[in-house]
């Protein structure tokens, strides 16, 4: 049995359980609106199915007497989540919890989209094989996340700069190379699907998390939902245009944060800053750290950036906390005290109340991330 053999209330109470649980009956209908005859019915075929199992009893008593919990069985079904850098993969065998049961990471020798696909492939099995002696069972889906316009909808890259990727019927490629069911998404909004389901977000009515890294993302999650808007695009903080220089960004245009709050932004300023066409990040970054007044300028126009693209999203939509994180934020006390002092000018009113957490996560966690919505969108889909 699968949810889809099940009405449409099955699915909206599992994927109740699943982000919220465990639960007690009238906990599942206060959250749902279920009636607790129709709790009944949809929670008794997934427990003698064992999709979800009863728990020990909660502090919540039902009619004089003790609670029964009930909670999604992790066990039950496996997902591979896969992240796609420019130069590695980077995936997670989770169970249907996301609990991550197994990691591995592969280089990618070439970016032609045929070769990925396979290294997808061979990766998914290495790690069903990692798991496989402890964790028997067959997996039931994949999420593969990737930087970039991303149609999850359609399972379509429509256009990812740092693959030089346009148009690729990715989720199609990669269900045909491996045999299973396959999603895909941007991957700031897998990070924050993670985030809400068991990171920082998690029983947030709101939240964004903002990426800084390769690239400047941002995830906007709101009643419980991540945006992924209407084409598939949303939260593109990092080509918001906040003016102030001519260089040009990765879109194509000019003035975006992203050209010059990028990791590559930064080098490129650094290296034109000093005079030094092979100045590395690190070696910006020590710089900086020694006083030098040119590098440090470039850290502080890239908070400044980065301090406006936050307000903004403060602004937009007041969230109740905004987390920042990506490989970007190992320096993030460079600019730290800089995107602070912007963020505080420029959110209005209580907006500049909004809680701001940097967060640094592993692509691990990114790739999780991807390992959750294959879950989701298996079992829960969204109505």
């Amino acid at each position: 049995m699968t949810l889809a053999d099940q009405p449409p209330a099955a699915a909206l109470l599992f994927q109740t359980l699943l982000a919220h649980g465990p639960l007690t009956r009238a906990e599942v209908g206060r959250r749902t609106g279920l009636s607790p005859g129709a709790v009944t019915k949809v929670a008794t075929p997934l427990l003698t199915d064992g999709w979800i199992t009863e728990l020990g009893r909660s502090t919540e008593r039902t009619q004089g007497r003790p609670a029964t919990l009930m909670a999604v069985r992790g066990e039950r079904a496996r997902f591979v989540g896969v992240k796609i850098t420019g130069d590695e993969l980077i995936g997670v065998l989770a169970d249907l919890t996301a609990r991550t049961l197994a990691t591995a990471r592969s280089p990618l020798g070439s970016r032609d989209v045929g070769t990925v696909v396979l290294a997808v492939a061979r990766l998914v099995e290495q790690l069903n094989a990692k798991a496989r002696p402890y964790a028997p069972g067959a997996l039931h889906g994949i999420g593969v996340t990737i930087s970039g316009d991303v149609d999850g909808h359609t399972g379509t890259v429509q256009y990812s700069p740092f693959l030089n990727w346009r148009r690729v019927p990715l989720a199609q490629l990669v269900r045909t190379a491996t045999e299973l069911p396959t999603v895909i998404e941007n991957d700031v909004r897998a990070l924050t699907v993670a985030e809400q389901w068991f990171g920082v977000g998690a029983g947030l009515s709101s939240f964004a998390l903002v990426t800084v890294g390769a690239g400047i993302g941002c995830g906007i999650s709101i009643g419980g939902r991540v945006v992924s808007g209407a084409h598939g695009v949303s939260g593109e903080v990092g080509h918001l245009p906040v003016g102030g220089t001519d260089r040009v960004c990765t879109c194509g245009n000019t003035g975006c944060v992203e050209a010059v709050a990028s990791t590559q932004a930064i080098i490129e300023q650094a290296r034109q800053a000093t005079g030094d066409p092979e100045l590395t990040m690190d070696g910006a970054v020590r710089l900086a750290h020694a006083g030098n007044a040119a590098v440090r300028a470039v850290f502080a126009r890239a908070g400044h950036a980065l301090g406006l693209a936050i307000a903004s999203v403060a602004n937009l939509i007041g969230p109740e906390r905004i987390i920042i994180s990506g490989e970007g934020v190992a320096t993030y006390d460079l600019y730290e005290d800089q995107i602070r002092a912007t963020f505080a000018a420029r959110a209005f009113g209580a907006a500049a109340d909004c809680d701001l957490v940097v967060r640094p996560l592993p692509f691990e966690e990114w790739a999780r991330g991807g390992a959750a919505i294959a879950a989701q969108h298996v079992f829960a889909p969204a109505k």
